[in-house]
């Protein structure tokens, strides 16, 4: 099974389960953001997790194997169509050289891991309307001289 079957596979039993990603990852002992990005290919779970993601969904050990599979982090270039992931990448566009630049005055010429990284997802609730909290946190890497 590939990346892509196991990720429909994946899905349709997390739906079928009606389970959140929230149930997912309490129930393995990880992250729901990180179970998430597992299961749509884009991270790849050591064997004792992803046997666990599998039983908790109720699918075989081909999907199991599939979540064990280093992933080829790539994705379609265009601009996003949807309208959630089209404001995060305007985030980027309007503000990434702005994070760029105070992210350097703080720690230096270098770049934020993506690699050793984490990130959670929070609801604020707000009389005005609930509003959503997002915490990326990334080891600062320094660019090298030599």
């Amino acid at each position: 099974m590939d990346k892509l079957e196991m990720r429909h596979t994946l899905l349709a039993a997390k739906a079928r389960k009606q389970m959140t990603w929230e149930d997912i990852g309490r129930a393995v002992d990880m992250s729901p953001v990180w179970v998430a990005s597992a299961c749509y290919g884009m991270n790849s779970a050591s064997p004792e997790v992803a046997h666990k993601i599998a039983d908790v969904l109720g699918v075989d050990g081909e999907a199991a194997d599939a979540l064990t599979t280093f992933p080829t982090k790539t994705w379609d270039e265009a601009i996003p169509q949807d309208p959630l992931i089209y404001r995060l990448y305007e985030v980027v566009g309007v503000y990434g050289e702005t994070l760029k630049d105070v992210i350097q005055e703080k720690f230096g010429d270098g770049i934020m891991s993506a690699i050793d990284f984490s990130m959670e997802v929070d609801k604020i609730e707000d009389p005005k309307g609930d509003r959503v909290l997002l915490t990326l946190n990334g080891k600062f890497l320094p660019y090298k001289a030599w």
